[in-house]
């Protein structure tokens, strides 16, 4: 059984730079809660797919998981801008690389118990290499890894990025059914 929760009163707990947190008090099936909501303006994640069936991936040190990840290029949306946007700016900064054609894969919650946070995800075709252009802080190395080799070490646990997984399976799934068609 399902149940909307309608909020009876929301309070700004914090406000940041990239997120900002609030407490809502809720209707519950048993009376009233309270949620903490982490509010963030979205962004977007690509699937860079070469010609040869690889996937330009960045690998790079990550505070909140205290290790290095390997995951598709993305990042935050400024402002209004739209997911394609974002996703053409990133993966030019990230990885040097623009493309011929932009397919929106998906959007997805990332954390959807605690999270406004929404990424599309795009798969990128018909790449034309360029320069990189990363923030100032960024610390980024870029591969290029056989699609088949990312599923596999999806399989294995290897990747634990949710946005990669993602964009890397739904890539293969992609590729399946056109070799299919």
């Amino acid at each position: 059984m399902t149940f909307d929760e309608k909020t009876l009163s929301s309070e700004r707990i914090y406000e940041g730079r990239i997120l900002n947190l609030r407490c809502d008090e809720v209707t519950t099936i048993n009376g009233t809660s309270y949620r903490e909501i982490i509010e963030h303006n979205g962004g977007a994640a690509v699937a860079a797919l070469t010609d040869d069936r690889k996937l330009v991936m960045v690998q790079q040190f990550r505070k909140p998981s205290e290790r290095v990840m390997l995951e598709v290029p993305a990042g935050k949306r400024d402002g209004d801008e739209a997911g394609l946007e974002v996703a053409r700016r990133e993966l030019r900064e990230e990885t040097g690389y623009s493309a011929e054609f932009m397919t929106h894969l998906t959007s997805i919650f990332t954390t959807v118990g605690y999270s406004e946070e929404v990424l599309d995800i795009y798969l990128a075709e018909g790449l034309t290499p360029g320069e990189t252009n990363f923030d100032d802080n960024e610390a980024i190395d870029i591969l290029e890894i056989q699609l088949d080799e990312l599923v596999n070490m999806v399989m294995a646990g290897k990747i634990e990025d949710a946005k990669s997984i993602v964009a890397i399976m739904m890539t293969a799934e992609i590729l399946r059914r056109r070799s299919d068609g």
